[in-house]
């Protein structure tokens, strides 16, 4: 989720990398969380102050995570296309690993058209489900090449035409590579929405629906980067790390994870606990280490 360099990323559209530009003088440059105070029951709580603490949890997370990015690396809309359909059952940073090589022997939609599936399966093998994905690729491929004159589209009902794209795709792409505001409704997006009691639904396009009357259109690319970041960093989905959580006073959920600081520190991951993040050529302004490339130590 939905995640990718230069300025705002190189491949990336103004305003769909580091969020929070806007007030940067007074955003927080240290990586970890606030002091935590104790959460507040939600009990009896109105759609106006659910409303409100929505977009509270979105200014915080703003302040802790003004670096959020997509987590997939990518200089055009057409990597970025490839990389989100290859990040299906596979983390980020085993997309980051396995695309440059792909991506030099396949620069283009034209190249990957005409791509030898044997050869191309054993390129995006390290991602899983590869016979799969190098059918979807062959496929928008040859779509992109045929339908759209070798480009990327930039709307939904083009990019949910093509083979592979479904709704969570086509919102990464649109997002980040054409600036069009979209939410990601990726596993950790549904599962954070729903742990904050912003919603009960499962069905993630009823998710997109409920969330996207709440959260201000101009914020839902960011937001969605945001959320996904604190569910890979702190917000985790067997064991949160409740005691170190920017957002603990308006979390509904406070408790289900470790409490005591301490212990919670060390559950920490990425950049938050000390350790690499996803991308191979993160922003500049990410605070964390380079992933490293595939097969290193």
């Amino acid at each position: 989720m939905p995640g990718s360099d230069e300025g705002p990323g190189a491949g990336q559209a103004p305003g769909a990398g580091a969020a929070g530009d806007a007030g940067a003088a007074g955003r927080r440059t240290d990586v970890g969380p606030k002091a935590v105070r104790k959460a507040r029951p939600r009990k009896g709580e109105t759609r106006l102050g659910m409303v409100r603490r929505a977009r509270r949890i979105n200014r915080e997370l703003a302040e802790v995570y003004h670096y959020a990015h997509p987590e997939l690396d990518f200089e055009s809309p057409f990597q970025l296309l490839v990389a989100t359909v290859l990040s299906a059952q596979t983390t980020d940073l085993r997309v980051n690993q396995t695309t440059p090589a792909l991506f030099a022997a396949y620069p283009g939609p034209e190249d990957m058209a005409a791509a030898d599936p044997e050869r191309l399966e054993a390129l995006i093998r390290p991602t899983g489900f590869f016979r799969n994905k190098a059918k979807s690729l062959i496929g928008l491929s040859t779509a992109l090449r045929d339908r759209f004159g070798g480009e990327v589209p930039d709307s939904l009902e083009d990019l949910v035409s093509l083979p592979g794209v479904g709704r969570k795709t086509a919102f990464v792409v649109l997002g980040n590579a054409f600036g069009r505001p979209g939410l990601t409704v990726d596993t950790h997006f549904g599962r954070l929405v729903r742990r904050w009691k912003l919603t009960g639904q499962t069905d993630p396009e009823r998710v997109e629906a409920e969330i996207a009357e709440i959260i201000p259109k101009s914020e839902w690319t960011d937001f969605s980067h945001r959320t996904i970041f604190h569910g890979r960093r702190i917000c985790h989905s067997r064991r949160p790390a409740c005691g170190v959580c920017p957002i603990a006073e308006l979390c509904p959920a406070y408790g289900e994870g470790e409490t005591d600081p301490e212990k919670a520190k060390k559950l920490l991951k990425y950049e938050m606990g000390g350790q690499p993040g996803q991308r191979l050529k993160p922003p500049p302004d990410y605070p964390g280490r380079a992933a490293p490339p595939l097969g290193t130590p």
